[in-house]
């Protein structure tokens, strides 16, 4: 699926940090954790407690973000719609990591089991 050279680059340009707080906000408000979403945002990529709150407090765009991130290798297994699009047919690989990351915090705040959003055989 073709993503727009517009909304790919809004995406990049986009402060990690602006976007945390919703991400904490949808997740509790449903229920989970702050602990539960790290563990989600760690499986994907690799960034610990410590790391993340760096690079909040760096305030580093998206792009920035999954270039110092080490990507799960199992990230290809997200699959399903997430703002309208189908993951697996964005060809954007910025987009389509940014994408993960919001599909992984639905599945958290929809109430799937850990097991599950980790894409744990």
């Amino acid at each position: 699926m073709k993503t727009t050279p517009e909304h790919d680059e809004r995406i990049a340009k986009m402060t990690f940090a602006s976007v945390y707080p919703h991400y904490v906000k949808k997740v509790e408000s449903k229920g989970r954790t702050k602990k539960e979403l790290h563990e989600v945002i760690e499986w994907l990529t690799g960034f610990d407690d410590k790391k993340l709150q760096q690079l909040i407090d760096e305030k580093v765009t998206f792009e920035t973000f999954f270039k110092k991130a080490k990507l799960n290798p199992n990230a290809h297994l997200i699959t399903g719609m997430i703002c309208g699009y189908r993951i697996e047919e964005i060809e954007t690989p910025l987009t389509k990591q940014a994408r993960y990351l919001d599909k992984l915090v639905d599945e958290l705040a929809k109430g799937k089991k850990m097991e599950k959003i980790l894409r744990v055989a």
